[in-house]
């Protein structure tokens, strides 16, 4: 009983050491003002900039990790970031899809969104990581792509599967209910149209027109490819990669350590307070949408997390992945993409709701994924694993 008491402070304590950081006063901060009526703005271009920076940033420090490291160490924890994306986007399928009110495809998207990753969430967990001065291995940014990219692609094909089966469907009780209002032909009378193809053109082209006298929509073939292309071409994942590839194929150790590493807090202080006002002004969006994506939006965030600690801890147990690693591959499955997961789902989930998967992650998920995640990973990771 003891030990369990014992535990429980050491957790509780930790976990509010993470609450007093600058990171977490500065998103908080954003959401005190804007809810006060600041009329405090920040240029989106300067926005753009600082996430720009922080993502080249996380990306150098990767590349030139995996320069100088066992790339077999990556190995399992890029596995799991797989599984993680990918588990999300079935979970959101088989939960949030299932409440009253909720469409199957916004749910999908969502859940897509949620799986996807935050570059700016990545950034803070970081940033958190080095101010507490707890290791963790310089590639473990470098597992963005790794869970962003698979939820993104099942969100969309899963949907795209949903959607062909329903189009199917109704098409048949279309044709049922056409056949049943159907008259019959008079004795002596001839229908004008013959019901039985004559030739082989006649009955391919018969086979093309629904009961309903239109043509029948194919369903598209899911094509992976675009969706991966279009996932890379994202801004955040964009500069993410080319810092890997510059950390790793170039020598920029100087440059890193004498510009990028200098300005990483004070750029991201003030990412945090943009994200805390935009969080504040995107909750009104959420009256739009079902309430159920609230909820979901509460728990979702501490639901992946954990899924991805518990693959850490495994990882951690088989290669000694950092605890520090650990908790930075849970605050990725935590956040929600809020800079290219939005454009690649309007492109890929075109009749899903905007504002019922934009409005419940940056409304809810990511101000949870960043005041709560970050800090109750971080503090779990210290008290099961330590320093």
């Amino acid at each position: 009983m003891g030990g369990k008491v014992e535990f429980l402070s050491d957790f509780l304590t930790k976990f509010g050491a993470q609450l007093q950081s600058p990171t977490l006063g500065f998103l908080i901060g954003g959401m005190v003002i804007a809810a006060l009526g600041s009329k405090l703005e920040i240029p989106d271009a300067i926005y753009k900039f600082i996430v720009f920076m922080l993502l080249i940033k996380v990306g150098l420090s990767g590349g030139i990790a995996i320069r100088n490291s066992n790339i077999v160490e990556m190995l399992l924890p890029a596995l799991f970031a797989v599984v993680t994306g990918m588990l999300i986007v079935f979970i959101g399928r088989y939960t949030l899809a299932k409440l009253p009110g909720i469409r199957t495809v916004d749910a999908l998207a969502t859940a897509g969104l949620f799986g996807a990753v935050s570059g700016s969430t990545l950034a803070a967990g970081i940033t958190v990581l080095e101010a507490q001065e707890i290791y963790y291995e310089p590639w473990a940014g470098a597992l963005y792509p790794f869970m962003d990219i698979p939820a993104l692609v099942t969100a969309i094909v899963v949907a795209s599967i949903y959607t062909s089966k329903k189009r199917a469907t109704e098409d048949k009780d279309l044709s049922k209910q056409e056949n049943l209002s159907k008259q019959p032909v008079a004795a002596g009378e001839y229908a004008s149209k013959p019901e039985y193809p004559t030739t082989r053109q006649e009955y391919r082209s018969q086979q093309r027109i629904t009961a309903s006298g239109y043509p029948r929509k194919q369903a598209k073939r899911v094509k992976i490819w675009p969706i991966v292309k279009e996932s890379l071409e994202g801004s955040a994942l964009s500069a993410l990669l080319l810092g890997l590839a510059l950390g790793l194929l170039t020598q920029p150790e100087s440059v890193y350590e004498d510009f990028y590493n200098l300005l990483f807090r004070g750029l991201l202080s003030i990412l945090m307070l943009v994200m805390g006002m935009e969080a504040w002004s995107r909750i009104g969006e959420l009256r739009k949408v079902a309430q159920w994506y609230a909820l979901y939006a509460l728990v979702a965030p501490l639901l992946h997390g954990f899924i991805a600690f518990g693959l850490g801890m495994i990882a951690h147990y088989a290669t000694g992945f950092s605890p520090g690693g650990v908790a930075l591959l849970a605050v990725i499955a935590a956040s929600s993409s809020d800079i290219s997961g939005p454009p690649t789902l309007r492109a890929g989930i075109p009749s899903a709701n905007p504002s019922a998967y934009i409005g419940a992650s940056t409304a809810v998920g990511t101000p949870v994924a960043i005041a709560v995640g970050i800090p109750l990973f971080i503090g779990l990771a210290e008290v099961l694993i330590g320093n």
